[in-house]
């Protein structure tokens, strides 16, 4: 399967643009990690007062080395005998690591704590935000992006980042901290194995920033092949029907498996590059642990340093290695956020839709007019010099052929798609719909589609979706209208029946008539069935018809179908041909022409002559 294309103008951002999309996304969840950073700190400080007790009581409480404290600790050891109170009583000494230990643990707690919430928050309100500026991005953006890469970047590469910023990013003011108050007692008990401590240190992040580079190309394969996997996992499951009715699942489950052997083998390989990120890492950790092991043994030997001061810097050394690595890691998972940061920030700084400069909310209850209407996707063209009028109150009738520009009509004029200037213009009592706010056009533009979609939701909650407040004597009106209160009545549990995902429970000619209903609820005064009766009988095509008719007198309806008895009674039609008008009148006057609506009509007829025959 060929990946999705993407504008990826928008993808080309630096570092300062993703830190400045992540601190604004921050916003509500900075003093949560505000609080956590300096819990985190209180648990340095508490870690590195331990290895001097330890280190004091081996070389002065234990040993005969005269003992050194700060003043007022001096001070207050002063009272008690100093050394030989402590001598006499070693339990203070452990309760001294005790009690650290108990603050250390209580602080850990803390920032734990409130890292988890600042991460959870952070989470929500990168979800939300997404989330809220996806609704708001035009039909056409969604037609160039498929669904299952989305919910990735909304899913996987929300938690990606997520993870950075709650174990990395928050880490680094710890490690940093660490490394400084390392740094500082191992000058202050042996400045020359200090400097041997210190000669790894740049070779860890000479190395670190070297994967840095390999692990971010790595990652970016295997982020954007989970798309794709998510692309076909969503359109088996959504199509689920048509792929058990052809019985493709043999073909499904081996188009399945071919992406997913793909996005393992990428995995692999991003495993391979850790395995020696890290494998390299271990083996210079190691080295350095043991270069200062030996060495400080050599200098407690010559005397140089004191047992006391050989474990409290082995201590010392060994917080001050893992931090110096974990900043390795960090550059690492860097690379994978940043990737992540870059998928989501392609949909944030996608151009939402935006009204004209001083739109306005007119009247809609007017006439339609096309003029010169010109239309193409990319390259192909659609529609060419369209115009028509559609009087207001009537019914107007669109017939053509597969590909002839019928439902892009409909989608130009309800600005699901906007018409470029010099393109012609589309107006609503005069009014050109460009200059109106989209969400004022949609409201007052009732649409049917072919293929109608139907949300996880009992029938009455489908049908009274479009108005807040419904009584069921609205539902039922409408869809008695729409020719499915029977239907629905039958059901066992009636307009209270739960619809399938994309309303599988329903027949094709259910779905279409309760999609009807649902329309009919807006009292739009402009209505569009977008060959929306297709899936019907003839009979209850009629119904439908004269239904809408009676009740909806006032409102002008726009019927797209390939059906001509759909559209025979009509006030007009049009007869669209390759994206331009063919013909155009009443279904008299295209029958005396004897073009392409005349052909249509006698080959709709005879079939329907046979088959009534055929059924006798």
């Amino acid at each position: 399967m060929e990946k999705p294309e993407y504008d990826r103008s928008v993808d080309d951002t630096n570092t300062a643009s993703r830190l400045s999309l992540i601190w604004n996304l921050l916003k509500g969840s900075r003093i949560f990690f505000i609080i956590s950073i300096l819990a985190t700190l209180m648990v340095n400080v508490f870690d590195m007062i331990s290895p001097q007790i330890i280190r004091t009581a081996i070389d002065s409480v234990i040993g005969d080395k005269e003992l050194e404290l700060p003043g007022m600790v001096a001070e207050m050891a002063g009272r008690y005998g100093s050394t030989e109170y402590l001598r006499s009583h070693l339990c203070v000494v452990g309760l001294m690591i005790i009690f650290l230990a108990a603050g250390s643990a209580v602080f850990r707690y803390i920032a734990m704590l409130f890292n988890s919430r600042g991460a959870e928050h952070f989470a929500k309100t990168m979800r939300d935000r997404l989330f809220s500026h996806i609704q708001k991005l035009p039909f056409s953006w969604h037609m160039k992006n498929q669904t299952g890469d989305i919910i990735q970047r909304c899913t996987s590469d929300v938690d990606t980042i997520k993870n950075f910023i709650s174990e990395q990013l928050t880490a680094v003011f710890r490690i940093l901290m660490m490394i400084v108050l390392s740094l500082f007692f191992m000058f202050s008990m042996n400045i020359n194995l200090t400097m041997v401590a210190l000669v790894f240190i740049p070779i860890i992040f000479l190395y670190s920033w070297g994967f840095h580079a390999k692990i971010r190309e790595r990652f970016t394969k295997c982020d954007e092949n989970e798309g794709v996997l998510s692309i076909i996992a969503q359109e088996n499951l959504t199509g689920i029907r048509v792929v058990r009715a052809f019985g493709r699942e043999k073909y499904e489950k081996e188009r399945f498996e071919k992406q997913n052997n793909i996005y393992t083998n990428e995995w692999m390989k991003l495993c391979l590059v850790l395995s020696l990120f890290w494998g390299t890492g271990d083996l210079v950790s190691g080295l350095q642990i043991m270069l200062v092991v030996v060495m400080g043994a050599y200098f407690c030997v010559q005397g140089q340093m004191t047992a006391g001061e050989f474990i409290a810097f082995v201590s010392y050394n060994t917080m001050l290695v893992w931090p110096v690595r974990s900043l390795g890691k960090t550059i690492s998972e860097m690379s994978k956020a940043g990737v992540s940061a870059e998928r989501i920030r392609y949909i944030l700084n996608s151009q939402a839709e935006k009204d004209r400069p001083g739109a306005v909310t007119p009247d809609m209850e007017g006439d339609i007019e096309f003029q010169h209407v010109s239309f193409g996707y990319g390259s192909e063209k659609i529609l060419s010099d369209v115009s028509f009028k559609v009087p207001k109150g009537t019914t107007f009738g669109i017939l053509g052929g597969t590909g002839s520009g019928k439902s892009t009509l409909m989608h130009l004029m309800n600005r699901l798609y906007d018409l470029p200037e010099k393109n012609g213009k589309i107006t609503i009592g005069g009014v050109d719909i460009a200059d109106m706010k989209g969400e004022w056009v949609r409201q007052h533009i009732g649409m049917v589609l072919q293929e109608p979609f139907l949300f996880s939701r009992t029938i009455s909650e489908n049908i009274g979706i479009t108005t807040e407040q419904v009584s069921l004597t609205e539902i039922r009106q409408a869809a008695a209208i729409a020719c499915v209160d029977e239907a629905i009545t039958n059901f066992s549990k009636g307009y209270d029946t739960l619809v399938g995902e994309r309303g599988v429970t329903l027949s094709g000619g259910q779905k279409q008539r309760t999609a009807i209903a649902r329309m009919l609820m807006q009292k739009t005064p402009i209505m569009v069935f977008d060959d929306s009766l297709s899936a019907v009988d003839a009979e209850t095509d009629l119904k439908i018809r004269q239904a809408l008719k009676d009740k909806l007198a006032e409102a002008t309806v726009i019927l797209i179908a390939h059906r001509v008895t759909t559209l025979m009674q009509a006030d007009c039609i049009m007869v669209l041909d390759k994206g331009k008008v063919a013909e155009i009148g009443s279904h008299q006057e295209l029958m005396e022409k004897n073009g392409i609506y005349r052909k249509v009509y006698d080959m709709q007829m005879t079939v329907t002559e046979e088959e009534a025959e055929y059924g006798a």
